[in-house]
């Protein structure tokens, strides 16, 4: 029963008694009335005791249909669950709950990489593309220079695409092709060169082993194609160089036995100051290696070694100091089995590769037995500051027993090397590298973005180089290869950790003569060259 049917009747109750109330005064307060009134008081107290306990009967019945109908919903929600787990157990026939994938894909760097949960086993993808545009202002000193002119124009100078990666932490592998070069003799039929041009692309396709942790330090052991870290410049990779080409002194020492594309075997041993390297190196890779091949003509497979000790021995926040020393040594050159010559030539392009020729040159040196390079190295940074620089001193032995004469003639001696400077003028630093014992390239603090407002890094930076190939010019069985200066000037954009433009302007000269009996005739030139270059790598 509700409050309000309480209320009425009490209201009526109360009615009731003031009505008998008045009827008694008006019979004169009889006994008879009284006893009646009585009696209807005591039967409206039994239906309101009646009323109240059908109330509270009432209230239980909810509270318990209440429960009912909330034991009924979780028995229901139970079911379904139930139903849930055993569908899953039907889709996973196996014991236990399916595995949780144990593939981490990553993009350090913007570089696609994919690695187990436990990042023991990595594998990712690697590219870099560099393309040159530019033009040079070429002017030969006489008729008789060669040559006559060079060509303004474009170059793919490098096009990679490969894979770097581990198996089981300590098993470091890479495998790079390079699609570049196209002003580098790629596709042509030049002698020595086999289809596909004067090396092939392949640039890397190595295995290091890292598991030995030496005195301290760190080790690696490896095989195969690579680019070997002898001499700083060619440590410094080519997407960190402070100039599109690296100086020629140093591209003409690497090129006997060292470099890009080479075959090797060897360790290198390193911590934050010191490094410690030595390889065995042999052809670069697309050398004829055939003992029976007429055209192009066989040739027996060269070996050499190079070693290189460096380090970073002071140090600190924004600072640092680099020394080091380095030796190379062309032990067997390549041999011309058909002919029975054993050659070898040191040229380099005057560091730019718009046009392919070269401006300095030794040419074929008749019955090399063996060479030698010796050089030093040292730079040092201060905040956004960085000095660098390298010296070669070359030897070349002439005592091979072949088929051309002057067997057994001296020895031809050449140096060369450079010094370069840069400054980042939004003042990002160049880090230490001390698996190469080189430095790192900019990285720009606020990469370039109209809506974030970064500019990226910008950078300026010269050079000079120098390289003298001439050697005993006074006799006919010298060398009259010539002596080149360059003076560099470079302004680099690194809009982001990825992409990159560069400004040169160079200005070279190249000093060269003939040799006994037209003795002293000029063939020098020299040039002014502007080039770009755009660069994405990752």
């Amino acid at each position: 029963m509700s409050r309000t049917r309480m209320a009425a009747t009490a209201i009526g109750l109360a009615g009731v008694l003031a009505a008998s109330q008045a009827q008694a005064q008006s019979a004169g307060n009889s006994d008879q009335e009284i006893a009646l009134l009585k009696q209807q008081l005591k039967m409206l107290e039994q239906k309101l005791d009646k009323l109240q306990s059908q109330t509270a009967a009432n209230t239980a019945a909810a509270a318990k249909t209440r429960a009912e109908a909330k034991a009924e919903a979780k028995a229901e929600a139970r079911s379904e669950a139930k139903a849930v787990v055993a569908n899953a157990n039907a889709a996973f026939p196996v014991k236990g709950a399916p595995q949780v994938a144990g593939v981490i894909v990553t993009m350090p760097n913007n570089r696609p990489t994919i690695c187990t949960a436990d990042q023991a086993n990595c594998v990712a993808i690697t590219g870099r593309v560099h393309w040159d545009v530019g033009g040079y202002h070429y002017r030969p000193d006489t008729a008789a220079t060669v040559p006559q002119k060079l060509d303004s124009g474009e170059n793919v100078r490098r096009a990679r695409i490969g894979l770097a990666g581990k198996f089981f932490n300590d098993w470091n592998f890479a495998l790079v092709y390079d699609f570049g070069g196209s002003s580098d003799g790629f596709g042509g039929a030049a002698a020595g060169s086999l289809a596909g041009g004067g090396v092939s692309g392949v640039e890397n396709a190595y295995l290091s082993y890292t598991g030995l942790k030496p005195f301290g330090g760190r080790m690696a052991v490896e095989a195969g194609i690579m680019d070997l870290p002898y001499t700083m410049d060619e440590a410094t990779s080519s997407n960190d160089i402070m100039f599109m080409e690296r100086a020629s002194p140093g591209v003409v020492a690497t090129n006997i036995a060292a470099g890009d594309f080479r075959s090797a075997a060897g360790a290198r041993w390193f911590n934050d100051q010191l490094w410690i390297g030595g390889y065995a190196t042999g052809p670069s890779t697309g050398a004829i290696h055939s003992a029976s091949s007429a055209a192009p003509a066989g040739t027996g497979e060269q070996y050499g070694a190079v070693a290189r000790v460096a380090g970073n021995p002071i140090s600190g926040k924004d600072y640092s100091v680099h020394v080091g020393v380095d030796a190379q040594w062309l032990i067997q050159p390549p041999r011309n089995l058909i002919a029975n010559t054993q050659t070898l030539t040191l040229s380099d392009r005057p560091e730019l590769r718009l046009d392919p020729t070269t401006l300095v040159s030794t040419g074929a040196i008749a019955n090399v037995s063996g060479a030698q390079v010796y050089s030093v190295e040292a730079a040092a940074t201060y905040g956004p500051f960085i000095v660098q620089g390298e010296y070669f001193w070359y030897n070349v032995d002439r005592t091979a027993n072949t088929s051309v004469p002057l067997v057994g003639a001296s020895s031809l001696k050449f140096q060369g090397g450079y010094a370069q400077a840069g400054y980042v003028l939004t003042g990002e630093g160049r880090t230490y590298n001390a698996g190469n014992a080189a430095y790192n390239g900019v990285k720009p603090a606020h990469p370039f973005s109209l809506d974030g407002g970064g500019w990226g890094a910008w950078e300026i930076a010269g050079r000079f180089s120098t390289i003298d190939l001439n050697d005993q010019l006074a006799s006919a069985n010298g060398v009259a290869g010539g002596r080149q200066n360059v003076y560099t000037l470079a302004l680099n954009w690194y809009v982001n950790g990825n992409v990159r433009f560069m400004l040169d302007y160079l200005h070279a000269t190249v000093s060269k003569q003939t040799l006994p009996p037209t003795a002293f005739a000029n063939t020098g030139s020299s040039f002014d060259a502007v080039a770009m270059r755009t660069q994405f790598a990752f």
